[in-house]
This record gives structure tokens, C-alpha cells and sequence, in this order.
């Protein structure tokens, strides 16, 4: 039997699609199934289980397993305090019983062996696999099916190939994939497990040599690091695993005769380093290519592999071969998402008489990348253009709508001696025929020093966020007026603004995932942006920014940010016409 690549469910499903989704993932599982939330309450259950319990799932789905199906072996209600598999649930634990009872719907008492596992159900949620046999059926196909898998009982095994799917394909992070597949294996199958790596540029590294010291995991960084490159005909049992070629056993006998390649020596320092007296080595592989291989080996662990591990180590380095591709995937995406954001902000204008400087954080999700911007230019009047938006969406088509809204920003703020409503009123027309962007928000702002050496903002907000103004003595509020609807949404005639820059003062612009926290309202974010702005005004624009960045921004914040900090000159400082200001 195998158990089947784990589908994510989504999480704000209705319970049925739930049901439907999970009871897809259980369905290759030759045995019963079922699946219970974090109060134990059966929320997917495959096709073997309806038949084993004589129950349909309409029957099963939203009762609580104990009390539906718990029994002793005259069929009577077991107490919970007597129930080893509720005891188990109870500690988020794996278990196992040989034999326990479960009631079926026609009344009879059904002998099973379970093995029950945490399973990952998607999001905050937690969940239980549990999987059961009749004692009846295995004695019927196989008196002893604890040796038909090898060392492990079968339950145990797919309980094992349950959680290494759901646990590997719950992360995009390939150095967490890693770790996690490392506390798969280590020590329930060896107490030592290595992992080689073949990289982009078809180099093998060995990311990992791990060795299990009772409850820790130790990494032996000495043995990890760069490896020799992978010999084209080499019979050597890593070699062979690196080429995609076959599963092996190895001991020190093996790499005892003389080396063949460079791995064959680095293989021979790993046997002797680390007391591996029997190893078994599979290749990791995706659908597209080979990306490594996963060695377990025994030094004090009892017993040595024998080909029938294999198998099983096959099924694991397959899962980790699907899991780490969509990690490597989803990090290359990652990366040219930041590189084409990077590429598409500008660089800021110098002002004679101005601080400025910006910030731009991605989020850690690279999914998320791509809405946020900022841009600052100079108009064709002498003023100069200051502008903060944030595309709706968070992907590359998001990062490709902001440039176009940007461009389109410029050009007509260019060409047009408006207020910054009209040129807002002009591009929000534009976008809606000539874009792929549904809504964005966005602040246009023109800041000009007036003859009296003060320096005057006008701007139009589209439903942004509002501008937070501190003055040089810590005073900070937040500009309300010209609050107009977002983008997108035919808004019609938008108010403007203005107010003068007091001497010393300090204008944020900057995009939601500054403020906004799951689980806090928005004014608690900008209560805690106005609080710290207000303490770090003192500070050179350049520190305000990033300890502002450091201190505002939430922990686990999954959205990109921007900001733009502008500062006026303090009272005294000459400004773009040459003057001082008065005393």
C-alpha cells in the first residue's frame, strides 16, 4: 500500500470540501482512514473505513471518534480514561495498539490494530490520521503483515509516509524541508542520516550529516560542505543514487577497495568519521531530475538495512524529491519577483534643501511580492512629485501593474500643470481602460518651497493609508484631509489638500504592511507607527527609517512594505532660493 501526495486543503473551506479534499488524500491508503480535528471530531474518512465500520460517511463525519467507535470487546462504552488511542490523541503523539475494539454500525465489535499520527489539515488548524486494520482480514491476507514491509509494521509505515508528505509539503523553504525530513528518519530508522544535493549549477553539495544523541539532533558541520563532481560511470552506490540510477545498501566494505572517483573518497571518510557499519542510499528525485540523495546508516542502532528498506526509503526520498522541487521553484520565483521589483523602483531626486530616502521590505513569502511602491521626481513646474501606492494583488502580474501605473503617474504629472487630485481623477480613468489593475491605492503628493522659505505639501489620497507628519519636537499627526476612494472604482471629482512643512519636520508616506497585524486593528498600528515616529524624531533620516522599519513593522508580517521619508530643513538652514529662514 501507498499513501497518496498530501493535497493542502484549504483551511476557510465549507466542511464538506474539507471532507471531499482530505478524503482524496486517504483514498489511496489500503487500509481504514480517517481523519479527526483537534477536539476529535471525524471530519474525513476514506472508503475502507465506511466498509470496515459498516457506517457511510454521512454517518461518521462530525461525531466525535471516541464516542462513535470506542469500545471494549463486548462492545460496551469504553471510558475515556481507559482509551489508549484518546490518551495518545491527547498528547499529539504517534501510537500504535496490536489489537483494540471498534463498534460498527450494526452493532458488532470489530477487532483492529491502529496507528494514529498528527497530520497537518492546512493553516492554524491541527489534525489526526488514524489508521486501522481488522485483525480479522490480516490474519485472513497475511499471518504475520508486521515483516511485509520490512522492519516496520505496515500501519506504522504509512503512518510514517502520511507524515512525511504532509509535514514536507507544508513548507516552501528548502533548508526547512531539510531539517524536517531529517527528523523524519533519524532516529526512527537510523541514528544517521546524510543529505547530498545536487545545486543549479550541477554541483553536489552535502547539506546535511546529522547523527541522533538520544533525543537531539546533532549536525556535524566538519563532514557537510562541497563534494567532488558525480562521476558519469561510477558503480559506487552514491554515485549511482546521484545519477538517478537504483537504491543501494553500502557498509565500510564498500569503499574499502580503491577509490574510483572523488565521492568515493569523501564516502570512505564519512563510513570512517561516523561508525556507519550499514547504510542504504536512494536518489531524490522529482518529476524533472535528479536532485540528490538521502543516506541513512547505522552505527548504533540495531540491525542492518536489508533490501527490503528499501522500498520504503525509495517512498520517503520520492516525497522529499516533489517537496523540495516546489521549494526550489518557489524560491526561484522568488527571487526574480524581488529582482523585477528592484529593478522598477527608482532612485530618489535630489532637492536642494531636503532629506529623503526610502525603504522597500519584501514580504518573506515570495507570493507576496510586487504591490507595494514608491517614486519621487521632479515636475516640470520646479516642484517635486512624491508619490506611495499599493497594487491590489501580491504576485508578478501585481508587480507588472505597478509599473504601469507608475509610468502613467509620471507622464501625466509631467505634462500637466494640475493639482494632484486632477492628475489622481486622470489616472484612475486611464487604468481602468488601458491596465490589467483592478484597484490600487495610492497618495500623490507636490511639495515647493514658497517664496517665505516654507515648504508646502498639496496632495489627493485614493485610499491610502494616511501621511503621518512629526514635527521636530515629537509632535505627530496623521493628515486626514484630501481622503478619497481607491482606485478603480470611478470615484469621480477628489479632494485635495495642503499644508506647510513646519521647520525640522519629518513626512512619512508608506504602504498597509507597515501597520497592518493579523489579529490587531488598524488603529493599533498606526497608534504604534505615531508612537515610535514621535520618540525617534531626533534621529538622522536614514536611522529614523530603518529603526522605524525595525520597530513598527509586526513580527511575521506576510505583506512587502514601502516607505518614503521626507524631512524639511530646521530653521536656519538655507533653502533652495538661497535664504534663511527667519529666526
Amino acid at each position: 500500500m501507498a499513501v497518496p501526495e498530501h493535497t493542502e486543503p484549504d483551511e476557510n473551506a465549507a466542511p464538506d470540501a474539507l471532507a471531499v479534499t482530505l478524503a482524496g488524500t486517504l483514498g489511496a491508503i489500503g487500509a481504514g482512514a480517517y481523519v479527526v480535528d483537534e477536539r476529535g471530531r471525524i471530519i474525513a474518512v476514506n472508503a475502507y473505513a465506511e466498509d470496515l465500520l459498516a457506517r457511510s460517511a454521512d454517518d461518521l463525519l462530525g461525531h466525535d471518534a471516541h464516542d462513535l467507535l470506542h469500545g471494549d470487546a463486548h462492545g460496551q462504552p469504553l471510558p475515556r480514561t481507559r482509551c489508549r488511542m484518546r490518551q495518545a490523541f491527547h498528547l499529539g503523539r504517534i501510537a500504535q495498539t496490536e489489537k483494540d475494539h471498534f463498534v460498527r454500525g450494526d452493532g458488532s465489535v470489530l477487532p483492529i490494530s491502529w496507528m494514529i499520527a498528527p497530520y497537518d489539515i492546512g493553516g492554524p488548524k491541527s489534525g489526526t490520521l488514524v489508521v486501522f486494520e481488522a485483525l480479522a482480514r490480516l490474519r485472513k491476507t497475511d499471518p504475520r503483515p508486521e515483516t511485509a514491509a520490512g522492519p516496520l509494521p505496515e500501519l506504522e509505515r504509512l503512518a510514517l509516509l502520511a507524515e512525511t508528505t504532509t509535514r514536507l509539503t507544508s513548507t516552501l523553504d528548502v533548508e526547512e524541508a531539510l531539517r524536517r525530513l531529517v527528523a523524519l528518519v533519524v532516529p526512527r530508522l537510523a541514528d544517521w542520516a546524510v543529505i547530498d544535493l545536487i545545486t543549479e549549477r550541477d554541483e553536489v553539495w552535502r547539506k546535511a550529516v546529522v547523527h541522533a544523541e538520544g533525543d537531539a539532533l546533532v549536525y556535524h558541520e566538519e563532514l557537510q560542505g562541497p563534494m567532488p563532481p558525480i562521476p558519469e560511470e561510477s558503480p559506487m552506490p552514491l554515485s549511482r543514487a546521484l545519477r538517478g540510477v537504483a537504491s543501494t545498501l553500502a557498509g565500510p566494505e564498500t569503499y574499502r577497495r580503491e577509490p574510483d572517483s572523488g565521492i568515493a573518497v569523501e564516502q570512505r571518510g564519512l563510513f570512517d568519521a561516523t561508525g556507519i557499519r550499514s547504510a542504504a542510499i536512494a536518489p531524490i528525485r522529482s518529476t524533472r531530475e535528479v536532485l540528490g540523495a538521502l543516506t541513512l546508516g547505522r552505527a548504533g542502532y540495531p540491525g542492518d538495512f536489508t533490501p527490503a528498506d528499501l522500498p520504503l526509503l525509495e517512498d520517503i526520498a520520492r516525497r522529499a524529491g516533489l517537496a523540495l522541487d516546489n521549494a526550489r521553484l518557489y524560491q526561484r520565483q522568488r527571487k526574480v519577483a524581488e529582482t523585477m521589483q528592484n529593478h522598477l523602483l527608482p532612485q530618489m531626486p535630489r532637492v536642494p534643501g531636503l532629506e529623503m530616502t526610502v525603504r522597500y521590505l519584501p514580504a518573506p513569502d515570495a507570493s507576496q511580492v510586487g504591490g507595494d511602491w514608491y517614486d519621487a521626481f521632479p515636475l516640470s513646474d520646479g516642484s517635486t512629485a512624491l508619490a506611495i501606492g499599493d497594487v491590489v494583488g501580491h504576485d508578478l502580474e501585481a508587480a507588472a501593474g505597478m509599473a504601469q501605473v507608475r509610468n502613467m503617474l509620471r507622464a501625466y504629472a509631467w505634462s500637466q500643470t494640475m493639482p494632484p487630485s486632477r492628475i489622481v481623477e486622470r489616472l484612475d480613468e486611464a487604468i481602468r481602460h488601458i491596465t490589467d489593475v483592478t484597484m490600487a491605492t495610492m497618495i500623490l503628493a507636490r511639495v515647493e518651497e514658497t517664496e517665505g522659505d516654507e515648504w508646502k505639501l498639496s496632495w489627493s489620497n485614493a485610499g491610502h493609508p494616511p501621511p503621518l507628519l512629526i514635527s521636530h519636537d515629537g509632535l505627530a499627526d496623521y493628515l486626514t484631509d484630501g481622503h478619497g476612494i481607491l482606485l478603480g472604482v470611478q470615484a469621480g471629482r477628489r479632494p485635495d489638500a495642503t499644508t506647510l512643512l513646519p521647520p525640522g519636520s519629518t513626512l512619512v508616506l508608506y504602504t498597509d504592511g507597515l501597520v497592518e497585524e493579523l489579529g490587531h486593528t488598524l488603529d493599533d498600528g498606526l497608534q504604534r507607527l505615531r508612537r515610535h515616529a514621535s520618540a525617534l524624531a531626533h534621529r538622522p533620516l536614514a536611522s529614523f527609517t530603518d529603526q522605524l522599519l525595525r520597530r513598527v513593522r509586526p513580527a511575521g508580517n506576510d505583506d512587502d512594505v514601502a516607505l518614503l521619508a521626507l524631512r524639511a530643513p530646521a530653521r536656519g538652514r538655507p533653502g533652495r532660493y538661497g535664504r534663511t529662514g527667519q529666526p
